[in-house]
């Protein structure tokens, strides 16, 4: 049996591999256009081999007065998310995991209904809603919207589920509050779930154009997305120039997804083994 399988699953592993191919070549054809010059770039466009790299791009995206002002705002939104949403998401978590409540199913599926509403839809509304609450051109109006996010409710409450229930159990027996339940024992063992939460949550965060582009209007405030096509417009289409920009903006990315990619592989397989 395993010997029939055996083509079958080296043609899956072919497959994977060409499409992974595929994926990369974006970055590499962003990585080749940051090392040319504007000219270089406009003679071939198509062409991903570089001849004599040109590091005068980053030098330009280096020295500009507010790229790295972007870079830190982009930081600080993203640690600001982090650190409400693990509080808020977590704790909604456990209690839709492990407490009983009145209406406790009812609520859990109107809060995953949400999910159903497509967020541009609302964009208009949230506009005027944040503008009355005064939170529009500040970084507030990015943080404390999305604090709570009923995908990664749901994420871990699977994985909370899948802890036995004889753990907390016991642990209450022995005169442990749900709080000391919740951050003594939970999260330890929640560990790869939690690490996906938090992957999720900085590329979903670092990446976001719409949003700071709709409710931020002062550029010394703006995020790196937002900033890198002012970047290209102030530059006059200079792409060679975006391009360095965005292979610098990357690097939080993939040195996170390095360190995280275990415990993300764990936490999404083990968050669906049991509803």
């Amino acid at each position: 049996m395993g010997t029939l399988l055996k083509p079958k699953r080296l043609v899956v592993t072919f497959i994977m591999l060409l499409l992974g191919m595929l994926m990369i070549v974006p970055f590499l054809y962003m990585i080749s256009f940051s090392l040319k010059t504007p000219l270089e770039l406009t003679k071939n466009p198509a062409s991903i081999l570089v001849g004599r790299p040109y590091f005068g791009n980053f030098a330009t995206v280096f020295t500009h007065k507010t790229y790295f002002i972007w870079y830190f705002n982009s930081f600080k939104v993203v640690l600001g998310l982090l650190v409400l949403r693990g509080l808020l998401v977590t704790m909604a978590a456990y209690a839709f995991a492990r407490l009983e409540f009145r209406l406790k199913n009812a609520i859990f599926l109107v809060l995953l209904a949400k999910m159903m509403i497509p967020s541009d839809t609302t964009i208009v509304a949230r506009f005027l809603l944040y503008k009355y609450l005064h939170l529009n051109n500040t970084h507030w109006v990015l943080i404390l919207p999305a604090a709570f996010d009923v995908f990664f409710l749901f994420l871990l409450r699977q994985f909370f589920i899948v802890i036995p229930r004889e753990i907390s159990e016991a642990a209450i027996i022995d005169g442990c509050s749900h709080y000391k339940v919740y951050y003594r024992i939970i999260l330890p063992l929640a560990k790869p779930a939690l690490v996906t939460m938090v992957l999720f949550t900085f590329l979903w965060t670092w990446n976001d154009f719409a949003s700071p582009f709709v409710f931020i209007t002062d550029m010394k405030k703006q995020l790196l997305t937002v900033g890198l096509s002012y970047f290209q417009t102030e530059a006059g289409a200079d792409y060679s120039l975006q391009m360095a920009g965005a292979a610098a903006a990357v690097v939080p990315t993939i040195l996170l997804f390095i360190f995280t990619q275990k415990y993300f592989v764990e936490g999404v397989t083990m968050s669906g083994v049991k509803g």
